[in-house]
């Protein structure tokens, strides 16, 4: 079982703003350890939303999930971190990963680990105000750059959010956690400790320091039911992506492709209709308390130290916060500190 044990909430960034100051209360209020809000291309950045949130709240860590140094230069990223850790009086961590679907806008990925190496370099340069140039093959700082106020803390958490091996490995070098997102599957573990291992073990560290948080989509009701027929149609949309990505997974190509076919012709429930019920849970939490709760014990004892639920929760979001936080959370966190 593992030693940590922490619960999470993630929220998609396509809220008023008024909105997420009262999420984050009733969030904390109800005891979850972190509060995320997802950069996902096309929704609000991340920052308002977190700045709002963190204005309205005194415990939760709260952080994006995640932000990419290909859409966000990493000086734009440490000034955002550093004001959103000012704001929340250094309750803040950041989210890094290479993003997603960027090629449909045009952005070049090429090299995302050595990207990812410098942007963290850059993140750090500036957070701990060291006067030196950095050169880099994809970004660089003169000796004067450096940040014109003074920052709430000089290292933030970090996270990497990530499927593979070589990122993952990185984290294990530089990382506080990593996070497997659009993952429910206590299988995925311990390859992924694996990884960690093998990138702490490069820079001395000790691996078992590094969290791993499992996060994905959430719908929890009292009727099981209506909550895994309601999944089946947030799933289709991003199981054909992330379904191919986990080595422990083995999933006809012939329907992933027919998954795709009916998504793009915008039947999702068709599409949804054709998950099988072990994909379902091996990528989704979904079903009354009870299964969730037993699903989540499931990963803690495979090792993971976080968990994260996200959107929409539930057949509304507010019951699907409440059903979370009311009998879900208390049941996890039971005998945990």
């Amino acid at each position: 079982m593992s030693v940590r044990r922490e619960v999470s909430i993630a929220l998609q960034s396509d809220k008023r703003p008024n909105e997420y100051a009262e999420l984050a209360r009733t969030i904390e209020g109800y005891g979850f350890d972190v509060l995320s809000i997802y950069a996902d291309l096309l929704y609000q950045p991340p920052i308002v939303p977190l700045t709002i949130a963190a204005q309205a709240t005194t415990r939760i860590r709260l952080g994006p999930a995640s932000l990419n140094p290909n859409t966000l230069h990493p000086v734009e990223i440490a000034g955002q971190i550093a004001t959103l850790d000012l704001v929340s009086n250094g309750r803040a961590y950041l989210g890094l990963s290479r993003g997603a679907w960027l090629d449909e806008i045009g952005v070049e990925q090429s090299r995302p680990l050595s990207r990812m190496r410098e942007a963290i370099d850059v993140i750090e340069h500036l957070l701990t105000g060291v006067t030196e140039t950095y050169e880099g093959q994809h970004f660089r700082l003169a000796a004067h750059h450096r940040l014109r106020y003074a920052v709430q803390r000089e290292r933030v958490p970090l996270l990497i959010g990530s499927w593979g091996e070589r990122l993952l490995s990185l984290a294990g070098e530089r990382a506080d956690e990593v996070k497997i997102g659009g993952s429910a599957n206590p299988d995925i573990v311990p390859v992924v400790s694996k990884w960690i291992a093998n990138g702490a073990a490069v820079s001395g560290r000790e691996h078992t320091g590094v969290g791993i948080c499992l996060g994905a989509v959430t719908v929890v009701d009292e009727d099981r039911d209506i909550a895994r027929s309601l999944i089946r149609r947030e799933m289709a949309i991003y199981l054909p992506v992330v379904a191919a990505l986990d080595p422990t997974v083995s999933i006809e190509a012939e329907l992933l492709a027919r998954m795709s076919q009916l998504v793009v012709s915008g039947d999702a429930v068709a599409a949804g209709a054709l998950i099988p019920d072990d994909l379902l849970d091996r990528f989704s939490f979904a079903g009354n308390p009870a299964d969730l709760i037993e699903h989540s014990e499931a990963l803690f004892d495979a090792g993971v130290t976080r968990i994260e639920f996200g959107t929409p929760h539930g057949v509304t979001a507010e019951r699907g916060l409440r059903l979370l936080g009311e009998q879900v959370l208390p049941a996890l966190l039971r005998g945990y500190v």
